[in-house]
């Protein structure tokens, strides 16, 4: 691996990095562990070495799709935790050395809506899927060895050793936090927990029902559990996840499968008697928004959907029930967090022991590994995998 800079001279122009990283050559297919090239930071942009990253259900769809958004060859990844390495022109909000979490989720901290409290959808720089670096459009700082452009993704791509963010997409942090954990709130843990604590705003005493008991399901029944929710309801269509979920708050479980003639509204409206207060959509799914908007309480329930669906993909609900019942649909992205305001507030929960990091971990393993992980995501035997670098 060569050094991004001259020795004894950390003032010199930072050089290109040559570095190992997991390449999405082809839809579906195994990621290929290669050496590459990562170019030096251009102004407001950020250089980091890798820690550990881990792998999301998201990684999953993209390494998976063929359509647009897709785009090969790529590197995936964007839940991780890193040391900035060099930084370029302009930015004064991390210098080199500083423990940062790279987030897909930009927080310019200038828009009107980053200044807002009512909004985490910064419109500096618009959330999209794209393969290239935010200020810089058709611009990547991924090359391989012969020359060929290397996209990016999710303004983070942390399966390579070192990667390049805009400033607007890191978050420093303690650095006394184990790295393992402290990762987590890049991407996942955050959503769940934020959509339950600042989308939703779960009251205390709520009932709250989650369709998908997968990583994302989990985390929100956590954050529900934080707000004090006293039933949560688990929807899923494999029963060992009503087991895996007890640990993190969930009360009661619901198959899907098994409600006989039933419709999975009708079962959860009676168990609740007229709905629940709070609905998540976390498989990603628009049949499954539509059960949820079902299964939300006439005058005040609210359902959020947090799962990624197809392109294309449409919800259809019926005009008349809209206006009728009173209630609520929203999307949550990134659980409506902003992330350098409320990242360092899980961190503080974390520590004082109130959020349960750890219990999200279900793997460990070296960044060389990283297929067998995927299986591990694909066959639902893992929660959360980290991988280590290095």
């Amino acid at each position: 691996m060569e050094n991004g800079s001259s020795s004894g001279d950390n003032k010199s122009s930072p050089k290109p990095i040559r570095c190992k990283a997991a390449v999405c050559r082809k839809a579906g297919e195994p990621l290929v562990m290669e050496e590459i090239m990562v170019a030096p930071p251009q102004a407001y942009e950020v250089r980091i070495r890798i820690i550990c990253t881990t792998l999301c259900h998201s990684d999953v769809t993209f390494w998976k799709l063929q359509v647009p958004p897709a785009c090969f060859p790529r590197i995936l990844g964007h839940e991780a935790i890193g040391i900035v390495e060099s930084v370029g022109e302009n930015v004064k909000e991390v210098v080199e050395g500083d423990t940062v979490l790279p987030t897909f989720m930009p927080d310019c901290g200038e828009c009107v809506d980053c200044k807002s409290h009512k909004s985490n959808l910064c419109s500096k720089f618009p959330f999209k899927v794209s393969p290239w670096m935010p200020r810089y459009e058709n611009s990547s700082r991924f090359t391989d060895l012969n020359g060929q452009t290397l996209f990016h993704f999710l303004n983070v791509s942390s399966f390579s050793e070192y990667t390049v963010l805009d400033v607007a997409n890191v978050v420093k942090i303690d650095s006394s936090v184990p790295p393992s954990r402290a990762c987590l709130l890049s991407c996942g843990v955050s959503t769940g927990v934020g959509a339950a604590w600042e989308t939703a705003k779960v009251e205390q005493g709520s009932t709250v029902v989650i369709f998908g008991l997968g990583s994302i399901g989990l985390a929100v029944a956590e954050g529900a559990r934080l707000c004090g929710a006293s039933r949560i309801i688990g929807v899923d269509i494999n029963p060992a996840k009503f087991q895996v979920g007890q640990k993190f708050g969930v009360t009661e479980f619901v198959n899907s499968l098994t409600c006989e003639n039933k419709r999975v509204n009708e079962v959860i409206n009676e168990m609740t008697g007229g709905g629940a207060d709070y609905c998540f959509e976390c498989v990603g799914s628009s049949s499954l928004v539509e059960e949820a908007y079902a299964c939300c309480r006439k005058g005040w329930g609210k359902t959020i959907t947090l799962g990624v669906d197809k392109p294309g993909s449409q919800i259809c609900l019926n005009s008349s029930d809209v206006l009728h019942q009173g209630k609520i649909l929203m999307g949550s992205l990134f659980g409506g967090l902003k992330a350098k305001t409320h990242i360092p507030l899980l961190l503080k929960r974390y520590l004082s022991n109130e959020l349960e990091l750890d219990k999200f971990v279900t793997h460990e393993m070296k960044f060389e590994d990283i297929n067998d992980a995927f299986q591990l995501l694909v066959e639902g035997k893992s929660i959360r995998c980290v991988l280590w670098m290095g």
